[in-house]
C-alpha cells in the first residue's frame, strides 16, 4: 500500500509540560527505529514546545490541536498558525469533534483553519464524525458527506498531498464504545469516493484515513486489518507510554 500508516495521539486537556516531558522520555525509546508508520503526538498548547524539544531527532512528529484562521489580532486565547510554526510543530488538528460539538465550530471555520494550515506549511488532519443521536438516526454517511463537502471547499490536488482526515464519531470519543472495524472501513471508503468526486481519484488514493473513537491496545490490531483505515487519532489510550507504544505496534 502506497498510503503510509499515521498513529496520532490527542492528549486533549491533559498533562502538565513536566508530565508531558515524562512520558516522551518513556516512549521514544519503546519506538525508537520504528518507521513501519508516521507517529504524532497533539500536547496542549502550554506543553508544545517542551515536546518538540524532548522530540527532536526522533522519529516522533509532534502538532497542534488547534488553531485559529488569522496570523495575529484580538482574538483572545486563541493560537495563530504563525505561533504553531514559531515553536516548531508540524502538523495539526482542524475540525475535532470536541471542537465542533462544545465550541460550535462550523463547516465554514472548519475551512477557514484547513486553508490557514496550508498557507503556513503545516500538515492538517481534518476531523469529521456524527454525534449519538445522528448515528441512531441513521445520519452518519450524510453528516460525514456535508462535511467534507463544506469542510474542504477549494481545496485543490496539490494542496491535498498533505491532507489527512480522520473519521471520529462523537459518540465513540471517550465513551469506551467504538465503531466495529467493518462500520469504521464502511464509512472510509465512502469518504475517499467523495475526495475522488471533489479533487480527484488520485488524490483520493493516496489521502490517509484515520478512524478515532476509543481507540485502544485491544482493538487496534482488527482495525488496522482493513484496508481503507489508514491510521488512528487516540485518545486517552494515548496518555500512558506503554499503551501508545503498544498501539504503534499493532499486529
Amino acid at each position: 500500500m502506497a498510503r503510509k500508516p499515521l498513529i496520532a495521539a490527542n492528549w486533549k486537556m491533559y498533562k502538565t509540560p513536566a508530565q508531558a516531558q515524562e512520558f516522551v522520555t518513556a516512549f521514544l525509546p519503546l519506538v525508537a527505529n520504528h518507521d513501519r508508520d508516521e507517529i504524532i503526538l497533539f500536547p496542549s498548547t502550554t506543553s508544545l514546545s517542551v515536546v518538540v524539544a524532548a522530540a527532536s531527532g526522533s522519529n516522533v512528529a509532534v502538532g497542534g490541536q488547534n488553531m485559529y484562521f488569522t496570523d495575529e489580532g484580538a482574538f483572545t486565547g486563541e493560537t495563530s498558525p504563525v505561533m504553531l510554526k514559531a515553536v516548531g510543530v508540524t502538523h495539526v488538528l482542524v475540525g475535532h469533534s470536541e471542537r465542533r460539538h462544545y465550541f460550535c465550530e462550523s463547516d465554514e471555520i472548519v475551512d477557514k483553519k484547513l486553508h490557514a494550515a496550508f498557507r503556513h506549511g503545516l500538515k492538517p488532519i481534518v476531523c469529521i464524525g456524527e454525534t449519538l443521536e445522528q448515528h441512531e438516526k441513521g445520519q452518519t454517511h450524510d453528516v460525514c458527506l456535508r462535511q467534507i463537502r463544506d469542510g474542504l471547499k477549494d481545496v485543490t490536488a496539490e494542496m491535498a498531498k498533505t491532507l489527512v482526515v480522520a473519521y471520529e464519531p462523537l459518540w465513540a470519543i471517550g465513551t469506551g464504545q467504538s465503531a466495529t472495524p467493518e462500520a469504521a472501513s464502511e464509512v472510509h471508503a465512502i469518504i475517499r469516493d467523495d475526495i475522488a468526486r471533489m479533487i480527484d481519484e488520485e488524490t483520493a488514493i493516496n489521502t490517509r484515513i484515520l478512524y478515532g473513537g476509543s481507540v485502544k491496545p485491544d482493538n487496534i490490531d482488527a482495525l488496522m486489518v482493513k484496508p481503507d483505515i489508514d491510521g488512528v487519532l487516540v485518545g486517552g489510550a494515548s496518555l500512558d507510554p506503554q499503551s501508545f507504544a503498544r498501539i504503534v505496534k499493532y499486529c
